[in-house]
C-alpha cells in the first residue's frame, strides 16, 4: 500500500477547508441530494462527498458507507486531490497503490473507484465527490463526463457555503443557490436529453395570513410548506425559495406522468397538513409549470421567467372566476 502524499499547498488547504466549517457538522439535503443522484445515475452501492482534512478523511455526504471518516493514510481520495481530473481505479486489488489496503482487503471490499476532486476558486482541493463499487467496473466517456457534472455542483454547494446561499427560514436553497444547482442540473438534461420541468409556486392570499395572524404566524407557514415541498419532490430535484412567498422546483429526468404523480402527491399532502394543523387559514397556492426545452430556454433564467408568467396566468385566472 502506498499512503498518499500531500499537496504543495496542504497548509493553505487546511485553513481553507477549515474555514468552511463543514468539518463534524450534520448531514445537509443539498450533499446528500448528490450523493443519492449519484447513486442511482452510476447504480454503485456506495457515493460520499469527502473531505480531506490533515490525518483523515470525513465524509460530509455518505450514501451507502457506515463509518463517517477513515484514517488519511489509506483513503483513496487523498490521491485523488493530487490531481485536478477524475481518479479511476477500476480493480483496486490488481493497483500497487492499493492491493492490500484495508479498505479493500476489509469492509467495504472495495475494487472499483472513481473520485473527482472538489475545489474552490483558488484552486484548492477540498476533498471528492466519490463513486465505490465491490465490484470490477470502468467508466464510459459519457459516465465521466456526467461525474464532472455532478462534482461542479458539489463544488458550487461548497462554494455556497461561503456565499449563504441557503435560506435561513426555510433551510431551503435561496435565489442564489437555486440559480446555480439548477443551471447546472439543465445542462446535464440538455447534453444526455433528458427531460427536465420547472415549477414555479406563488402561495395564495399570503398576505392576509401575516395582516391577521402576525409575521410569527406568515413565517411558520413558509415553513410547513417547503416542509411538503421537501417531501413530496424527490430527493434528486433541486427546490428552493425565490423569496418572499415564492418556491420553485426543478424536475430532471420526469416524465409528464411522473411529474403529474408529484403534483398529486403534493397537494395531498398540503390538504392533510391544513387539515391537522387548523390555524385558522389553509395554505394554497397558484404554480406555473414549463418543461425545459434547450431551444427556447438558453438558460434557468429563460425558463424561470416563462414559468413565473405562467404562475401569474394561473393566479389571475383564480381571481377572475366565479366564487
Amino acid at each position: 500500500m502506498l499512503a498518499p502524499g500531500k499537496p504543495d499547498n496542504e497548509a493553505v488547504r487546511l485553513k481553507q477547508l477549515r474555514s468552511l466549517k463543514l468539518l463534524d457538522t450534520p448531514p445537509e439535503e443539498r450533499f446528500d441530494r448528490l450523493t443519492r443522484l449519484a447513486r442511482r445515475l452510476f447504480n454503485v452501492p456506495i457515493a460520499l462527498v469527502s473531505l480531506v482534512d490533515a490525518n483523515r478523511q470525513w465524509f460530509k455526504s455518505n450514501a451507502g458507507l457506515e463509518t463517517s471518516e477513515t484514517p488519511r493514510e489509506v483513503s483513496f481520495c487523498g490521491h485523488a486531490i493530487l490531481q485536478d481530473e477524475i481518479m479511476e481505479i477500476c480493480d483496486a486489488e490488481h493497483d500497487v497503490r492499493f492491493h492490500d489496503n484495508p479498505l479493500v482487503k476489509g469492509q467495504p471490499g472495495i475494487r472499483f473507484y472513481a473520485g473527482h476532486p472538489l475545489g474552490l476558486d483558488d484552486g484548492s482541493k477540498m476533498g471528492t465527490l466519490c463513486l465505490l463499487d465491490t465490484q470490477p467496473r470502468t467508466l464510459n466517456d459519457d459516465e465521466r463526463e456526467l461525474l464532472r457534472d455532478l462534482a461542479s455542483m458539489a463544488e458550487q454547494e461548497l462554494v455556497a457555503v461561503q456565499m449563504a446561499s441557503m435560506d435561513e427560514l426555510t433551510l431551503l436553497s435561496n435565489r442564489r443557490g437555486f440559480m446555480t444547482l439548477a443551471q447546472h442540473a439543465l445542462s446535464v438534461c440538455s447534453r444526455l436529453s433528458r427531460p427536465a420541468t420547472l415549477l414555479f409556486f406563488d402561495l395564495n392570499d399570503f398576505k392576509p395570513i401575516n395582516d391577521r395572524f402576525g409575521h410569527a404566524e406568515g413565517d411558520g407557514a413558509l415553513k410547513t410548506f417547503a416542509d411538503v415541498l421537501r417531501i413530496a419532490f424527490r430527493e434528486s430535484d433541486v427546490i428552493g425559495r425565490l423569496g418572499g412567498d415564492e418556491f420553485v422546483a426543478l424536475l430532471t429526468g420526469a416524465s409528464h406522468v411522473e411529474t403529474t404523480a408529484i403534483m398529486t402527491r403534493l397537494r395531498e399532502m398540503l390538504d392533510e397538513r391544513n387539515t391537522t394543523l387548523q390555524r385558522g387559514y389553509a395554505i394554497d397556492f397558484s404554480v406555473g409549470q414549463i418543461e425545459y426545452d434547450p431551444e427556447r430556454h438558453a438558460s434557468i433564467d429563460s425558463l424561470l421567467a416563462e414559468a413565473d408568467a405562467a404562475m401569474y396566468a394561473q393566479k389571475q385566472g383564480r381571481r377572475n372566476s366565479p366564487s
